[in-house]
Formats: structure tokens, sequence, C-alpha cells
């Protein structure tokens, strides 16, 4: 590692924080004397804390996931709830296997996990595994669909998972706050699963805990190769998760939180179909820390933040006496000022700064990967908030090892704009340049790393309406989104015994996606049946390799055809859905040689609320794959039949 340039971007960086820090003082000051003209903005639905989504991103198609779908899957994964509630493809290696997103054709590395504004893709690895991340802990999940790298950084090609847990809430009457929320259930293959909710709070403090807890021996039947019935051997899981807040008011409207973030999961590697035994195990832990500050002012936001991110994987394998122990951290450092010049227009300013390094085993070498950016954005509204348009832009200097190797300046611009015609009717459009810089896995992975890889870069364009029409006692939702997406130097790993990435030249991507939703109001009864759905060609142009038969072909592991059923009806404090997910053929191979079947599954949510002496308790059960299909997302890695999970929750305080 050269510590003397990473020295020397951590004092420029926190040089710039520090001039930003006393610039808001500054400017806060001034205003306590000055009468400001009065600045009316029209109230939009703020579905994130992050202003980047909010306030920036007019036409791009974000989808938020309402608290009673969150409820629903408090005691499962982000991996179950995305893949049956969202038209995205979650690559799973099994139920308690690595899952990972793939949003419009896109890799898994060129889809973002971001959690309160911070990266949390494995710095090495460049993915993050959804399956190891509890609903429980986040308040609020939005799904960004298409690149937005000037806004959420360099390596967003495809779209962002953004996840919030609970924002402080502070006290206004001087009394003392306190909450707290218990939830427990089981299910098939001796899954259990409990976890903790409990915040107080003050005029000037908050606290919350936040902890989750599961265990699970699937232990299911599933189909060999050779059609005979078997159950699932060496697969039990162990998973931990803490999550820990303290935030002080300094001021009205000036906070500062430190949340400390800790997880474990312990992993039994069952035998793929091709395999008779495994002894392979993992045990992935994480530490993130986080430190916020914000303020606003009349017309002003300030904000800092700085995090620390240590992945740990441990591997073992001991049929074969292999044993591995990759640790990676991650330092995210962030500042960024927002103003509100009239109604019509606001501006947003910000310098992220990310530094990764990776001590290799066995060695005494550290390879690193640096990135310093200045980005910023401007929103206008004009006809009384019908026009909305942002432009954004990013220059960003990446530096691998040494500070001079690998120096790449990138300029990352990007343009977005929505317009409501009508009350009912809404047309959005999007345009941004998308780059990626290889991982460090990629570059230096041993054996089997390729230094001399180039960077991923291309742009993305996409357009959609959304249609909203109530008649009576009915209301329907419609939303439709094109979208287009050409990436030169696309990295995908190949090979037999030893993988290793390498560039396949240009893949184009291009789709449609549709989500459409009616609900029918009467009295304590309340009907909804709503169908997502997307069809995506990602197919390879021009390709590096001669003759390796790709041209034309779909990318492995992007399905054609992806779509989601929902259908079911509320009535009083009883809810009762059916969810039917279709996935179609994936590829395994770039020449489409080898495919996987298509798949169908069915699972049925059930939840009730009640009051119980003054507290509130909250049922749920959930059937899946109620049609017991066999079938793989992955090739060799079977999925469990009917399966089901129960969970009660409970409102203590």
């Amino acid at each position: 590692m050269n510590h003397g340039y990473n020295i020397k971007i951590g004092a420029y960086s926190s040089l710039l924080i520090v001039m930003i820090l006393s610039f808001a003082h500054h400017t806060t000051a001034q205003t306590r004397d000055t009468v400001l003209e009065e600045v009316k903005v029209k109230a939009r639905h703020k579905v994130s804390n992050d202003d980047r989504v909010n306030e920036f991103s007019p036409g791009q198609k974000v989808v938020s996931i309402d608290s009673a779908t969150l409820l629903q899957y408090q005691l499962q994964n982000m991996a179950n709830l995305l893949s049956q509630q969202e038209p995205v493809f979650v690559k799973s290696y099994g139920m308690n296997g690595l899952a990972t997103l793939n949003f419009r054709g896109a890799s898994a590395a060129q889809s973002q996990v971001i959690w309160n504004g911070i990266p949390l893709q494995n710095a090495a690895l460049g993915i993050a595994d959804i399956s190891s991340l509890p609903v429980m802990l986040m308040s609020k999940v939005n799904i960004v669909y298409g690149g937005s790298a000037a806004l959420l950084g360099s390596g967003n090609v495809g779209g962002a998972l953004m996840l919030e847990d609970d924002a402080p809430v502070f006290q206004s009457d001087g009394n003392r706050n306190t909450h707290l929320s218990v939830s427990f259930g089981g299910g098939s293959f001796t899954q259990l699963m409990g976890g903790l909710k409990v915040s107080t709070s003050s005029s000037r403090w908050y606290f919350s805990l936040n902890g989750f807890g599961q265990f699970g021996a699937d232990n299911f039947r599933h189909q060999t190769e050779q059609g005979t019935y078997t159950r699932m051997p060496h697969d039990t899981v162990y998973g931990t998760s803490g999550l820990l807040r303290a935030a002080y008011k300094i001021a009205e409207k000036n906070t500062i939180s430190l949340t400390a973030w800790y997880q474990q999961n312990d992993r039994d590697i069952p035998p793929a179909l091709f395999e008779t035994y495994s002894d392979k195990t993992e045990t992935d832990r994480s530490l993130r820390l986080l430190l916020d500050w914000n303020k606003q002012t009349t017309s002003s936001t300030w904000y800092a933040k700085s995090s620390f991110i240590r992945d740990e994987v441990t591997y073992s394998y001991q049929a074969v006496q292999l044993h591995t122990d990759d640790i990676v951290y991650q330092y995210y450092q962030e500042a960024g000022w927002k103003e509100q010049f009239s109604r019509y227009g606001q501006l947003l300013l910000f310098i992220p700064v990310q530094i990764a390094w990776l001590p290799l085993p066995d060695s005494n070498k550290t390879m690193q990967q640096d990135k310093i950016a200045l980005a910023g954005a401007y929103d206008y509204k004009q006809f009384n908030d019908r026009l909305d348009v942002a432009v954004n832009t990013r220059v960003e200097e990446i530096t691998g090892q040494g500070g001079s190797i690998n120096r790449q300046n990138v300029f990352l611009p990007g343009a977005d704009a929505s317009f409501a015609i009508l009350d009912w009717l809404t047309f959005r459009a999007n345009a941004q340049r998308t780059y990626r810089a290889p991982t460090l896995n990629e570059l230096y992975f041993n054996p089997g790393g390729n230094s001399s890889l180039k960077p991923e870069q291309g742009w993305n364009e996409d357009a959609g309406y959304t249609l909203k029409v109530k008649f009576g006692d009915f209301a329907l939702y419609h939303d439709l989104s094109v979208f287009n997406r050409d990436i030169h130097d696309w990295i995908l790993w190949l090979g037999g015994a030893i993988w290793t990435p390498h560039n396949i030249a240009e893949v184009h991507s291009r789709g449609v996606e549709t989500a459409n939703n009616v609900t029918y109001s009467t009295g304590k009864w309340k009907f909804h049946v709503g169908v997502n759905t997307a069809y995506i060609l990602a197919t390879t142009v021009s390709s590096y390799i001669y003759n390796d038969g790709s041209i034309g072909k779909q990318i492995p592991y992007s399905p054609r055809y992806n779509g989601q059923l929902n259908a079911g009806f509320t009535y009083r404090r009883f809810s009762f859905n059916y969810n039917h997910t279709y996935t179609g053929y994936r590829f395994t191979t770039t020449d489409e040689s080898t495919y996987l079947l298509p798949y169908q599954t069915g699972n049925v949510q059930l939840m009730y609320a009640t009051p119980v002496h003054g507290h509130q308790w909250q049922f749920t059960a959930q059937c899946n794959n109620i049609w017991n299909e066999q079938y793989q997302v992955v090739a060799s890695r079977p999925m469990p039949g009917i399966n089901w999970l129960a969970g009660l929750k409970a409102d203590l305080l």
C-alpha cells in the first residue's frame, strides 16, 4: 500500500470537509442577521432520506417497497423480498447461499447496494450478497432502475438497491419516549429466527438497537440429475446481525449520529448436483461504522459522513486441505451542500472519497484502489412543478496500487426530466454516462486475476410514463419503461479449473418493463390485482475472443422474461395475497449452448394485526412454492419445494 498517497488523499479530503463545515458555519451566522426571502416549494412524496433520489432524479424510475410489504417479509432477507415482488433477477445459489442482483441485464458487479448513502459492495469482489441482508433492519427500501453514475458513483451501471434504517426521531415536548418491539418465527427445514427493536429518545438524544438472529438446517427434498429424490445434506446456516445507533441534536435541524452494524453468517455449502460429497464451509463477517452530520437552514442543507467497512470471508474445504481468510477494508467519506435558490431551482454539490485496500494472503503486498470525485446536480422546476428537469455531472479520479499505476480520470455527465402533462399522466426520460473500473479481485486475485483489464464504459438511456386514474371505487396504476444501454469492454469471468476475468468487447442491453395494478374498495374490503413484467435482451455485439460464438447471444444468467403477479384483498385488519413469479430461460454459457429451463413459483402471504391490552400484535404467515416446483436458479443448485414460515411481532412499548 502506498501510505504516503493514502495519507495525501485523506488530508486533502479532510481539508475540503473542514472548509465546507467552516463555510456552513459562516453562512449560518450570516443568516441570523439577514432577512431571507421566503421560499415556497410544492411538497413531493418523500420516498428516501437521500436527496439524490428525492429531488435530483426526476426522470429516473424509482420503486419504493411499502411498509406493509416490509412487515410481511420482516423475518426474511432481501433476496426473498425482491425475487417475489420486483422484476429484477436475483441470482441465488440456494436457500442459504449467495444471492446477487441483476438489474436490466447488468452483471452483479454493475448493480449497487447502498446503505444510508454508503456503498455496501465488498470492496474486493465488487458485489453485495443480498441474502445476508435482513429486511427487519431496514425501514426504507428503494430500487433505482438504470444507471446514475454521476450521483451514485462510478460502478452504478444497471441500478441500485437503496437501504435505510430508522432515522433518529427527537421529542419536541421534552419528555422521553421509548419503543420496544419483538419478533420471532419459524418454519420448514428447522428455520428459527427472532428480532428485537428498541429505541429511546428525548429532546436531544436518540438511541436505538436492532438485532436479528436466524438458524436453519435446510435439508429439503430435491430431485437429482438421475430423477430420484434425496435430502440436501450439509446445509445449515447461522446468522446474527446487530445495528446500534446514537444521535445527538446539536441545535434545531442540526444533528450528528453514529451507527455501528455488525453481521456474521456461518454457512455450510451443500454439494452441487454433480458432487457426491461436500464439507465446504464459509463464514462472512462485516463491520460497518458510519458517522453522519446534517444541518439545515432556511434554504440550505449541509452534510458530512465518514464510514469504515471491514469485510472478512473465511472459506474452508477440508477434503482438499484448503483454507482461506480474505479481509478487505473500505473507507468512504463524503461532504455536501444543497442550496434552494428559489421555488424553481436548487443545487447540490458534494465531494466523495473512497479508499479500498486488500492485504494479499501469504504475501506482504497490499493492493489498493482510490477514488476521489467532485459531483454536482441542478434541479429546475417550472409550470407549477409539472416540469422537473435535472442535470448532473461527476469528475472522478481513480487510482490503482501505488498512487500512479492505472490512473484514470473520468467525466460522467447525465440529465433527466419528468413532465406531468395531466394530473394523471406523467412522462419521464433519463440519459447517463456509465463507467466501472475493475475491482481488486478482478485485477489481482491469485490465481486468476487479470491486471490488464480495461474499465467498462458506455451510455444508459431510458424513458417511460406513469398513469394513475381513479374511477369511483376503482383505482388504476400503470407504468411503462423502455431502456437502452451499450457497454464497451464488458468484464466476464471465463475458464475451467482457474477462472479469469476478460473484457468481451461490447454488450447491448435493451428492454421493456411494466408495472400494473388495479384496486377496488367497498366498505371495509379492498381488493387488488397487480402484474409486473420485464423483457430484457442483453446480447454480445462484438468480442475480443476469436470465434467464441457469443455474437448476438444473450449474456449468461440474464433471463429474457421475468414477472410477478399479486392478487388478494384486505378486510379490516386481515390481508391475503397470492404471489406468482415467472423466470425465463437462463443461458449458462456465452454461446447459448446450455441453459436452465424456465420456472414458476406460487406463494401465499397472510397478515393479521390486532391490539391486545393496548399493544399492537401482528401475525404473518407465508407458504412459498405452493405448487412444489422443482427448479434451479443457478445450474446444479436446486431450490426448495413447498415450504412455510410464520411469525409474530409485538409492539410492547
